[in-house]
């Protein structure tokens, strides 16, 4: 284990750690047949390329618990969120409100049934998406139990690479003046991107104690949407190269948990030139390349400063996006046509803008409660919870605005309120800002929240 030796270098003059670390997998493939996420339109499994799991670790540290539980799912669910905390806590005695989940965003993944009505247009009614629903939250649960049940003494490294060579904004200011979304490749009328990105490769690996010590997890986190293999059979993308490499250098024992990053409006797309950017073999590129960094750091990672482990978290009031009653019937229309698979279907940006009216109707102007979340080791170590596909540029203010030392974000975590732009975003209008079910200014309260916690564990 090469990447293993500037670890042990490292630690031969620290003193014995009172944290206790577990991790586990558990395996959440669908059957086939099950309907897929990932699109407007709807579509079944035909098989499975490569497995889908839930992936936990569990800290424990003077007896506090906590629990990252990264899943190769498009996102998660407020339901969902729910039923896994009370089975974990009721499993294992860790809090549920210390459990984080997050979602890898895989669009080869399954359709999460829940009362929204994109979900149910995609197949999320069927049977066998119910069925499937139902029994996600026990095997989340057992991921997490197994994980409790295997803590040992250990120690925590920590690290940040760069990769900037692969995740790419998908706005662009246009020549007419307008911002474009995935506008296409080589498309003459591009002028720049409309937004930054977010290179960091935030990594932290728990190592035990042992004589021969071994890897138990490695945490890693990248801002790129999972967007890359498409097709009809189930694949957990690009995150699922980089644990299947990860795992050959540091054991099959060692479980790799992804954060995915604040990437609303990023992706693997390089409009620059022409060449083809999907399938297995792309989403190969990106893992064996992100693996490759992730590598490169774990040679050098430094040992993080010892520290309590704290948990702390708060709802979120977000304003709904405006919708007038005279948009309703219509949308619903558009709904209904979307389901039914009526071709020709409707314009694509229609379909966006019916469910969009349609989900936020149905709250009868109620807002939108969604949680952030904030598990820190130390003064080091921080990983924040975002309930939905939040804009790079909100993440990259969090991270500026913390205190530790390496901030990580996770978006898509312990449910979803879908598209998070920035206030510009909103003037510029276009897919994320016509998809969003949350109004203006939205954003920048979950960055404020988060900030608020952050700065929290500093105050004396």
């Amino acid at each position: 284990m090469r990447s293993l030796l500037p670890l042990l270098l490292l630690s031969t003059s620290l003193p014995a750690a009172d944290l206790t670390v577990g991790a586990a997998q558990t395996d959440i493939t669908p059957p086939k047949g099950m309907p897929m996420a990932g699109y407007y339109s709807a579509r079944g499994a035909e098989g499975t390329h490569d497995k889908l799991f839930a992936r936990a670790v569990v800290l424990e540290k003077d007896g506090t618990k906590a629990a990252l539980v990264s899943l190769d799912l498009i996102g998660t669910t407020f339901g969902m969120t729910e039923q896994s905390r009370k089975l974990i806590e009721a499993d294992t005695k860790i809090p549920g409100g210390s459990v984080m989940l997050f979602a890898t965003h895989s669009h080869t993944g399954p359709v999460l049934s829940d009362a929204a009505a994109r979900a149910g247009a995609m197949g999320g009614e069927q049977k066998i998406a119910v069925d499937y629903m139902a029994e996600l939250p026990k095997k989340i649960a057992e991921a997490v139990a197994k994980a409790d049940t295997a803590r040992k003494p250990a120690k925590v490294f920590r690290g940040v690479g760069k990769e900037d060579g692969l995740a790419f904004n998908r706005r662009f200011h246009m020549k007419d003046g307008t911002v474009g979304w995935n506008p296409g490749k080589l498309n003459p009328n591009v002028l720049k991107p409309a937004g930054p990105t977010d290179p960091s490769v935030p990594v932290v690996q728990f190592v035990t104690l042992d004589k021969e010590p071994k890897m138990i997890a490695t945490y890693v986190n990248f801002t790129m949407h999972a967007d890359t293999v498409g097709g009809l059979y189930f694949s957990a993308d690009y995150m699922g190269v980089l644990a299947d490499t990860l795992a050959k250098v540091h054991g099959e024992q060692a479980v790799t948990v992804f954060g995915l990053g604040t990437c609303g409006d990023i992706n693997h797309i390089d409009v620059s030139h022409g060449r083809p950017q999907k399938g297995h073999a792309e989403a190969a590129r990106l893992g064996g390349r992100l693996a490759g960094e992730v590598l490169r750091v774990c040679d050098n990672l430094a040992p993080a400063a010892d520290g309590p482990l704290v948990v702390t978290s708060a709802k979120v009031e977000l304003p709904l996006a405006p919708v007038s009653a005279a948009e309703v019937e219509p949308a619903k229309a558009v709904v209904k046509l979307v389901a039914d698979e009526v071709k020709p279907a409707p314009k694509f940006l229609d379909q966006v803008k019916a469910f969009q009216v349609v989900e936020v109707a149905e709250r009868l102007g109620k807002p939108l409660t969604p949680e952030v979340q904030v598990i820190s080791l130390g003064d080091e170590l921080a990983w924040v919870s975002l309930p939905g596909e939040v804009f790079v540029e909100l993440g990259l203010q969090i991270k500026a605005g913390s205190p530790f030392r390496q901030t990580m974000l996770n978006e898509l975590a312990n449910g979803s309120v879908g598209y998070v732009p920035t206030k510009l975003a909103y003037t510029q209008g276009n897919y994320e800002v016509i998809s969003a079910r949350c109004a203006e200014g939205s954003g920048e309260k979950l960055v404020d929240e988060a900030a608020k916690q952050l700065r929290a564990r500093f105050r004396k």
